[in-house]
């Protein structure tokens, strides 16, 4: 059986990718085929791919067709229902469940990263806690540190919790060097967050998911 997991986030622009990409690295001490995916990405490069993507790939130790690891590759840099809009698509829940299953076929463990933040819409009616909830995934919530975390971390958890998700574990990423009384906020997620703290990530000027530290053996 394929062991998977969803990487979701208080936010967009909280370390998603970093640490969708450690946790690969992590899990390929363990596992020899693992994989990332994106299911759903937006913003390109000017060869049409996307950095997301494309570092997921490299965290990887198995290559897979582009359709099964990013389904929806998306040229604007905004929501995911806007920028397909704009694309002229229309993103489908049920295609991306589909290439996961593909994708699993060929993977003894699978990375998923979400997109933006864990409601972030998809189409005109569902939003990435739908795929969340079709894939069936644990949870990983990535909490960016910074002001207002607390508040998005446990409206996130709340989320995630009222649609019968197992939360495995969550990560609390420094992004924001200024941010005061960072401890005070971690104990206070410690406390409220019902999952262990995987990882405690410190301020990276160059993000280098080689570098995380896992206080959890998975």
């Amino acid at each position: 059986m394929t062991l998977g997991y969803f990487v979701t986030g208080t936010d967009t622009e909280v370390g998603k990718t970093l640490v969708s990409c450690a946790l690969l690295l992590h899990l390929r001490k363990q596992h020899a085929r693992v994989v990332g995916m994106k299911p759903v990405a937006a913003g390109t490069t000017p060869d049409g791919d996307n950095e997301d993507a494309q570092a997921l790939r490299a965290a990887g130790s198995i290559r897979v067709a582009r359709e099964l690891d990013n389904p929806y590759c998306l040229p604007l840099p905004m929501s995911p229902h806007l920028a397909a809009r704009s694309a002229g698509q229309r993103i489908e829940v049920s295609v991306l469940v589909e290439r996961y299953h593909q994708l699993a076929a060929q993977a003894d463990a699978v990375v998923v990263e979400g997109a933006g933040g864990f409601h972030v819409p998809l189409n005109e009616q569902e939003t990435g806690a739908d795929l969340a909830t079709a894939l069936g995934l644990p949870v990983v919530l990535v909490v960016g540190l910074r002001l207002g975390c607390l508040n998005h971390a446990l409206l996130t958890q709340e989320a995630i919790l009222s649609r019968g998700l197992p939360l495995a574990g969550w990560v609390a990423n420094r992004i924001d060097p200024n941010m005061s009384a960072q401890e005070d906020n971690i104990d206070t997620l410690r406390h409220r967050l019902q999952t262990p703290l995987w990882a405690d990530i410190p301020r990276m000027v160059h993000p280098d998911p080689a570098a995380v530290q896992w206080q959890i053996a998975r």
